[in-house]
């Protein structure tokens, strides 16, 4: 299969090699450690191994009075499409301060995290997706600079087409499900 523009890999492909030494600025060397069974990239002036591990986005499913909130992707990939407010955690967060404090950058919204709601695998971009119910407190919206546009929708009005990633697509998948058959998850899925 040929990448293009709507493939989330061709934003994010595996990671490279690093060339240098973040501890002491020699170059590194990829190489099998003593008591390791993956090459990694490692200094063999100083001794310190680079481990590169998938990155980890938060995200929640942000409810108002039925209606599901979506943010309009103002950066790349997949600019200008729908997605919920979500990115990558930062340090010293827990995943759902990560999802509540995503909310309120990319759309302005005020909201109390619920139970976790899916776990997506994306090995391709090295990634690993977590979304959380949310209850939005009000339906005031303020988006970020990384958001064009927030919006609530109504479940009949989401933009299907318009969907950034194939993560919120299956997210809101299982939601509308969980709303006919009343089983909230957690789900755990792989994206190849």
């Amino acid at each position: 299969m040929k990448k293009n523009e709507h493939d989330a890999s061709f934003f994010f492909p595996n990671p490279v090699s690093q060339k240098f030494c973040s501890q002491c600025g020699s170059t590194l060397s990829r190489i099998i450690p003593p008591g390791d069974n993956e090459l990694r990239d490692t200094c063999l002036a100083c001794g310190a191994v680079h481990y590169r591990n998938p990155l980890i986005v938060v995200g929640a499913v942000p409810i108002y009075n039925d209606k599901v909130l979506l943010c309009k992707r103002a950066i790349e990939p997949r600019y200008d499409t729908w997605t919920f407010p979500a990115g990558f955690m930062e340090l010293s967060e827990t995943t759902a301060q990560g999802a509540k404090r995503e909310t309120l950058e990319e759309a302005g919204a005020e909201v109390e995290i619920g139970n976790l709601f899916t776990v997506i695998d994306v090995p391709g971009t090295n990634q690993l997706h977590l979304y959380y119910l949310a209850k939005a407190f009000n339906d005031h919206l303020d988006p970020g600079i990384e958001s064009l546009e927030a919006t609530y929708f109504d479940l009949k009005d989401i933009p299907w087409d318009e969907l950034a990633f194939r993560t919120i697509r299956t997210t809101l998948e299982h939601y509308i499900q969980a709303l006919e058959n009343g089983n909230f998850g957690p789900f755990h899925y792989v994206i190849e």
